[in-house]
């Protein structure tokens, strides 16, 4: 059976830009449907279990109301519904993980929850209809614009067609590009190319791209014995060691990303070492009543289970299906070395009492719904971002290049974990950056908007764009353009070339808590 829905604005992928997006949209009064390949909204955040990476200015400025709600919902997600501590509820910036990376770590059941709870009111109204467990297969096209979305039910198997005035694309790989022929790049642009100072030298190679990591949840239960079994590739991870790398994948040892020096982690702080637990922790139990928590709970995407061997954009699925089956199994392998081999400050040897956490990540096995996805397709687009424009070390002035047509902000350093080339981190210092309008309209079809890692940066810039508060923003953009031009009959590059309706838009965005401007501030 083929079913058809329409609506005014339709959204592929249900990661955070693509909620966000639903969310400005639905808020402009617009009939919105938004899909997503899981049976969990929120990508990045959820189903890929990452905590927020943010800046350092995120708690006051430098991000969208929106953003900051979500920030505040989830902190008091846990004091309404937790025996918080007197001391945690009364911090001024509670941190329900307390974790290093991140001032407000928390699982991600949480944050399903809390974007469930901002959608409701447009859910219960009907304006928007949210389509789990459903993934694109095909898109029709008339000339330069997309006429319809095919998505297939994983569940049931049943196609449904869906039409709208504009198409976002908000999937995490970018899978809508390819489909409806829209002009994509993947991979590292050559330096001649681009002239980013970073850039790949010699030719293009589109295969090159970030590592992804098949994240996982779990505890500690000290005395208890919850060791896997040995999985099928142990023996070539435990021995695996990459030219760039000071050690077996599997150990303790590291590199600092911005000088590739060797650096040795510990699993639990020592006061010496940098703790590996205290990296990405979800939930510190501390910061409850006694017994709410019988342990603490972390999240294991580390450098040790960063997985480099392969792409799976742009291949067969047969080789798709085999990188994504080794990234999971590199991950099970590095639980497995902790809980059997790995060296402990006491001279003993392994970790039994590490557990795995179903709950937390809502699958059978305690592994994310998906990988953790770092580089995705990127449009062709109007402009593309390029290192010149945002690394501290390319604008003497101390500020990143102003964009005319802003739509945003954002802030992360240009950060490159090793990639599928075989190359290692690129961690430069950048400035606090502006998002450009033109880095999310493709260079010629009209009604098709980028909605998260899919904008127009390079493999280079990428690295300070793809973290969470800036997909939040790109995607809420997305949405507020897609609204603006359904409601005045204008198309997005028309928006960004005539003076009124850029002027227009804008103000709409500043009016909706869309910073499109940073103050004078450092770079990071």
């Amino acid at each position: 059976m083929v079913l058809h829905h329409s609506a005014d604005i339709v959204i592929i992928g249900g990661g955070l830009g693509g909620c966000s997006a639903a969310l400005a949209a639905a808020k402009s009064g617009k009939r919105v449907i938004l899909t997503e390949e899981t049976d969990w909204i929120g990508g990045q955040i959820t189903s890929q279990v990452v905590p927020p990476d943010e800046h350092p200015w995120i708690e006051h400025f430098g991000s969208t109301a929106s953003y900051r709600e979500f920030r505040t919902r989830v902190r008091n997600y846990y004091k309404e519904h937790f025996p918080v501590t007197p001391e945690s509820r009364a911090a001024m910036n509670f941190n329900p993980g307390n974790a290093m990376v991140s001032a407000v770590a928390h699982e991600p059941r949480t944050a399903l929850a809390v974007l469930r709870d901002m959608m409701a009111p447009y859910i219960h109204s009907g304006r928007l209809v949210v389509m789990t467990e459903h993934v694109p297969v095909k898109a029709e096209t008339d000339g330069d614009d997309v006429t319809a979305v095919h998505v297939r039910n994983k569940l049931t198997g049943e196609t449904a067609v869906l039409t709208g005035t504009y198409i976002l694309d908000a999937t995490e790989e970018g899978d809508l590009l390819p489909l409806a022929g829209v002009e994509y790049v993947t991979g590292s642009e050559s330096r001649e190319k681009t002239g980013e100072p970073h850039a790949l030298p010699g030719d293009a190679d589109p295969q090159d791209m970030q590592a992804l990591t098949w994240c996982f949840a779990m505890d500690y239960r000290e005395g208890e014995d919850h060791t896997i079994p040995k999985p099928k590739g142990y023996d070539f991870w435990k021995e695996y060691q990459a030219d760039f790398w000071p050690d077996k994948q599997l150990s303790w040892m590291g590199l600092v990303p911005n000088t590739l020096e060797p650096v040795k982690y510990s699993l639990f702080p020592d006061g010496k070492s940098f703790s590996l637990w205290k990296y990405r922790q979800l939930v510190d139990r501390d910061n409850f009543a006694p017994g709410t928590f019988d342990a603490n709970v972390t999240v294991v995407n580390w450098p040790a289970n960063d997985y480099w061997l392969g792409s799976i954009i742009d291949v067969s699925p047969e080789e798709r299906e085999l990188h994504l089956a080794r990234a999971k199994e590199l991950s099970l392998s590095l639980l497995y070395w902790m809980q059997t081999e790995a060296p402990r400050p006491d001279g003993g040897k392994g970790y039994p009492g590490l557990r795995l956490r179903p709950d937390v990540t809502g699958t059978p096995d305690g592994f994310a719904k998906m990988p953790y996805i770092r580089e995705s397709r990127r449009i062709k687009a109007e402009f593309t971002v390029l290192e010149q424009h945002v690394a501290a070390d390319c604008r003497p002035d101390g500020k990143a290049e102003d964009f005319f047509d802003s739509v945003g902000i954002g802030c992360y350093r240009i950060d490159l974990h090793p990639s599928t080339g075989l190359r290692t981190y690129i961690d430069i210092s950048s400035l606090p950056f502006q998002i450009p309008l033109g880095s999310l309209i493709p260079v010629r079809v009209n009604n098709l908007i980028a909605a998260c890692k899919n904008i127009g940066t390079t493999h280079i810039t990428n690295g300070c764009y793809r973290l969470h508060p800036v997909e939040w923003n790109i995607g809420e953009s997305a949405g507020y353009l897609a609204a603006y031009c359904t409601e005045h009959g204008v198309k997005p590059r028309e928006v960004r070339h005539t003076p009124k309706h850029l002027e227009a838009f804008q103000r709409l965005l500043a009016g909706a808590g869309v910073e499109l401007k940073w103050p004078a501030i450092h770079a990071v």
